[in-house]
């Protein structure tokens, strides 16, 4: 699908503030609600929008804790990384997973507590995994940057 610049416009206001309303945008791009509502609703539609969500404070949720966490497996035939899938993102702590290529085969984002929370998910959940060979933490100290928004 090929994205113009009103399109990327909406997007891009959509992503800073997604309860923004048609007439809002339609005020800020200078076009009757009309036609935003139907290029948000074709958006939709395409898949270019794939929801809606509410962006919390890991902090004042009680999650302040964000580590990565590098996977490697014993064994990569696809049955094995399938697997290896299905189980991990049936862990609450894991809130992204991406196979990758390296040294490791996976990249978890874990969110928890506190350290005593992190040891109990790697020692109870991850590691209790039949296919786990080695498992890397990094614990991070500063949030530098942190952005939802894909640049267009």
């Amino acid at each position: 699908m090929e994205l113009d610049e009103i399109d990327k416009q909406i997007l891009e206001a959509l992503q800073t503030n997604a309860r923004i309303t048609t007439k809002e945008l339609s005020y800020d791009l200078k076009l009757s609600q009309t036609p935003i509502y139907e290029r948000i609703k074709r958006l939709e539609r395409e898949g270019v929008i794939k929801g809606y969500v509410a962006l919390l404070d890991k902090e004042k949720v009680g999650k302040p804790m964000l580590t990565y966490c590098s996977v490697q497996l014993k064994e990569h035939a696809k049955p094995f990384l399938e697997q290896f899938e299905r189980e991990v993102v049936t862990f609450n702590e894991v809130v992204e997973c991406y196979y990758i290529a390296g040294n490791f085969d996976y990249l978890l984002r874990v969110l928890v507590k506190d350290i005593a929370q992190y040891q109990n998910f790697l020692v109870n959940k991850l590691a209790a995994l039949e296919n786990i060979q080695n498992v890397q933490s990094m614990f991070v100290m500063t949030e530098v940057k942190w952005s939802t928004s894909t640049p267009l």
